[in-house]
């Protein structure tokens, strides 16, 4: 028998760490590096949180400089990754993947290594079961940066690092232009997962399936093309589908609008994540409730989307047989 939802283990495999401050984790940063924050909890979730009149990606990408000023420092880093593991622990999940971008820590001095390190200090500190993927970016200046980032996730894979993953304005900077990032991933058998098909169309998934992903950040605009839709399918490509987010990123126009059901015909592995917990205010439990009450969706299907969670996670055999049990899907 099916767990309820309200009660069961769930996995997150698309969360921002750094999209994902509470007020009471901005505070305790803020804290730690000697930065004021507004003294509102309501002025304060303002600079963490988009509002529903969000235009698109890039206006929602513009809400990650206020948390990044908040984890400078080795302390701060370290405390933000402690304390959203505690609150994950707190909201019932199982496991989770937290991504960030290493490179976008520098502003007091710390290296990549330096950030990786820190990051990793606060993993450690909490018994809640998490890894790391580190994203590369987006850019046209940063190209050196992101091999650097793929180099020290191959140096820390399996000592808290499980990925890497390549984020940011996907509509400026197409992902086909990242052909040798990603052939240097694979010379180095570091596992990725590829933001595509939020803000671009199906090239942009057709490109990161060329690289050699298994795994798809939203991907959503799939469904634009049948026979796309098709070749996901047959390959078992995963995507890891945020609605609330591709709300506000204009990828949907609302949840009746998110292709959930169309992904789940045509035979697609899909899985429901948050994305940002505080930057779209969700978490992974509302994402699935939402979902079930817009698509009435069968228990059976809610048992399958977090099979697909489990089985996708970068994660070895013994820990994924342990949190199929967990989700009561042993």
């Amino acid at each position: 028998m099916a767990q309820p939802l309200e009660t069961r283990k769930l996995i997150d495999l698309h969360l921002h760490f750094d999209g994902s401050l509470s007020c009471v984790i901005a505070r305790r940063l803020g804290e730690i590096g000697g930065v004021g924050l507004p003294g509102s909890d309501n002025v304060l979730w303002d600079e963490l949180s988009v509002g529903e009149d969000c235009a698109d990606l890039n206006e929602y990408l513009a809400k990650f400089s206020f948390p990044l000023a908040l984890l400078q420092m080795p302390e701060q880093l370290s405390e933000g990754i402690y304390l959203v593991q505690e609150h994950l622990k707190d909201l019932g999940l199982a496991y989770a993947e937290l991504r960030f971008a290493p490179q976008g820590h520098g502003e007091r001095g710390m290296c990549q290594r330096a950030v990786i390190e820190a990051a990793l200090d606060g993993l450690g500190r909490s018994d809640f079961p998490a890894q790391l993927i580190l994203c590369c970016m987006r850019g046209s200046t940063n190209a050196e940066a992101n091999r650097e980032t793929v180099m020290l996730a191959r140096e820390y894979l399996g000592r808290g690092v499980c990925a890497v993953d390549l984020a940011g304005a996907e509509g400026l900077f197409p992902t086909s232009d990242y052909a040798d990032l990603f052939a240097y991933a694979r010379a180095l058998e570091v596992p990725f997962t590829i933001h595509a098909g939020e803000a671009d169309g199906p090239e942009s998934i057709r490109a990161a399936l060329s690289f050699g992903a298994v795994r798809i950040g939203h991907g959503v605009r799939a469904v634009e093309d049948p026979s796309l839709l098709a070749e996901l399918a047959e390959r078992g490509t995963t995507l890891e589908v945020c609605p609330t987010s591709n709300i506000h990123t204009r990828a949907a126009r609302s949840y009746a609008d998110c292709p959930l059901r169309t992904l789940l015909d045509a035979g697609v592995r899909v899985t429901l994540n948050s994305d940002n917990m505080a930057v779209s205010n969700t978490d992974v439990r509302r994402e699935l409730f939402l979902m079930r009450e817009v698509f009435a969706l069968a228990e059976a299907e809610i048992d399958q989307l977090v099979r697909n969670a489990v089985a996708a996670s970068f994660t070895d055999d013994a820990t994924k047989q342990r949190l199929y049990a967990e989700a009561g899907l042993a």
